[in-house]
């Protein structure tokens, strides 16, 4: 049986990481939002289009 690479594999991942980071980076510096959903924030007017169902949140006093 083959002997796994693992400095192979994890250089692969370190390259992927500093890709990931580089692109990141530059949308920042263009001004263009992310792309992860936990970075994405509604847009305005579109509040309530998700669930026209549900009555509006009321914020605790």
């Amino acid at each position: 049986m083959a002997k796994t690479n693992f400095q192979f594999e994890k250089r692969q991942r370190e390259l992927a990481k500093k890709r990931k980071k580089e692109e990141k980076l530059r949308r920042k510096q263009e001004g263009l939002p992310d792309d992860t959903p936990e970075n994405q924030e509604p847009a305005e007017g579109s509040e309530g289009t998700a669930n026209d169902d549900a009555p509006p949140a009321v914020p605790a006093a």
